[in-house]
């Protein structure tokens, strides 16, 4: 099984999230972008702070449970606002939401679930913690395209507000030819 930890979303923010790549695909469509890219379904939108990837059967119980206990860190606010791409310069391969408040407590989160997953043989990324919302997957840009592609993104005012983090929630991924689907397994308070 494939599994992830990851803040879930108030309905309102996926709402707000959805309107966002609304505007965002019919401004790329009618500048006339080429690209062909995988656009989130606004119920799978999370901002992921542990990707664990694939979990043999027989051991993800027990991973579950090393990840089910209250994380001792007290709740916070997530604030998500502003737009962009990855990579930062190229073809542009995501569109994203930042997190220009509360990354430093998403961060402590993705810090937390790396020391759980561990004992269990996942080590943790070579490259820096960044929490995003991810908009769309970007498959594939025309040449000469991703430079509008990307200052197309990055004109999109987006300010989708704030909310509170009370638990983290651990996922299982389920994949397909169309989409993901992401079903929530355990819910993790935080009770700092």
């Amino acid at each position: 099984m494939r599994l992830f930890v990851a803040v879930e979303l108030p309905d309102a923010v996926r709402g707000a999230a959805r309107d966002t790549a609304a505007t965002l695909r019919e401004r790329l469509r009618r500048s006339r972008v080429r690209l062909d890219a995988r656009w989130v379904d606004p119920a799978n939108m999370h901002l992921t702070v542990r990707f664990i990837g694939h979990v043999p059967d027989d051991r993800a119980s027990l991973l579950i449970e090393a990840l089910r206990s209250p994380v001792s860190a007290a709740p916070f606010e997530v604030r998500l606002a502003g737009g962009g791409a990855f990579p930062p310069r190229g073809a542009p391969r995501v569109f994203w939401i930042g997190v220009p408040r509360g990354l430093e407590f998403l961060r402590v989160l993705h810090e937390e679930f790396n020391r759980r997953v561990v004992p269990f043989g996942y080590v943790p990324e070579d490259r820096p913690f960044s929490a995003h919302l991810t908009l769309a997957r970007v498959k594939d840009v025309a040449r000469g395209d991703g430079p509008r592609a990307r200052a197309i993104v990055e004109q999109v005012e987006v300010d989708l507000g704030a909310f509170p983090v009370t638990a983290a929630t651990v996922f299982q991924s389920r994949l397909s030819p169309h989409a993901p689907t992401y079903e929530a397994l355990v819910r993790i308070p935080l009770a700092g």
